[in-house]
């Protein structure tokens, strides 16, 4: 069912699939998706831990780029797609408590309180149709699978109540290819840029990479050098470590399409 849908909804506007997942019928990843739209993560904290985000955000610029943030009980990020409901229009979320995941729903709107503030943060996958022009194969998209992602030893600069570790994705990029994938990503310094690491993963405390922390699990060819780019999920592993009595968040590669396109983000 699941490709019968991806078919159904390739190539539609950002706005068809918001559509789709607003309705119920698309509650998959979104990678490859509404090409050529930013993608974004997102964060929902009470008022009184959003400015601990936002410092956080700003600290932590490379896996935390923000993109919006929303007035205290608005659900529409006008800046990024005027009639979108945060509450709605994202496939999967994740529901904290204390910092323990309590729920994956996919709709919020029974959760929505006016003291919650929305962030949204750049996501790599909005580089992805720039490597896939390129000429650089994306291997999760090719595999119909989420991009795996990493909880690495690396730490973000802390702000008030809020710590964690940098989380990375990884692409497998063909060894040739590196010094393109390098210069075409750091063009989009707003969602994430150039790779934070190349080659050895444990150089970075990734021990295995068949067993990612998010995500699925992706082939790596004879020749190909894995590439980490800094990953917004990162606040999700500092909600984890910081215990806030209750967040939301996007779940893992499950991201809200933006009406804004990528080449508004390129620096090119």
């Amino acid at each position: 069912m699941d490709d019968i849908m991806m078919q159904q909804i390739s190539g539609r506007s950002a706005e068809d699939v918001r559509s789709f997942v607003r309705s119920g019928k698309w509650t998959g990843p979104t990678s490859g998706l509404a090409k050529g739209y930013v993608q974004a993560n997102l964060v929902i904290l009470p008022v009184d831990w959003a400015f601990d985000l936002l410092l956080f955000c700003q600290r932590n610029p490379r896996p935390c780029p923000v993109l919006e943030v929303t007035e205290p009980g608005d659900p529409e990020p006008k800046g990024l797609a005027r009639g979108a409901d945060i509450r709605t229009d994202i496939p999967r979320y994740r529901v904290y408590r204390d910092g323990v995941l309590a729920g994956e729903p996919t709709d919020i709107s029974d959760l929505w309180r006016d003291d919650l503030v929305s962030f949204l943060i750049g996501c790599s996958f909005t580089f992805e149709g720039a490597l896939l022009d390129a000429g650089i194969p994306v291997r999760h998209i090719e595999m119909g699978v989420n991009v795996p992602m990493y909880i690495t030893s690396l730490k973000c600069r802390p702000a008030g109540k809020l710590s964690g570790p940098v989380v990375v994705s990884m692409r497998p990029i063909p060894a040739g290819m590196v010094p393109r994938a390098v210069s075409t990503t750091s063009l989009f310094p707003l969602v994430h840029g150039a790779p934070l690491h190349i080659g050895e993963p444990g150089e970075i405390g990734i021990m295995d990479l068949s067993r990612p922390d998010f995500g699925d699990t992706v082939e790596i060819r004879r020749g190909e050098i894995p590439v980490f780019w800094g990953c917004g999920v990162t606040p999700q592993a500092a909600l984890m470590a910081s215990k806030p009595p209750f967040a939301i968040t996007h779940s893992p590669g499950h991201m809200f399409i933006s009406d804004r396109k990528d080449s508004e983000f390129s620096v090119f």
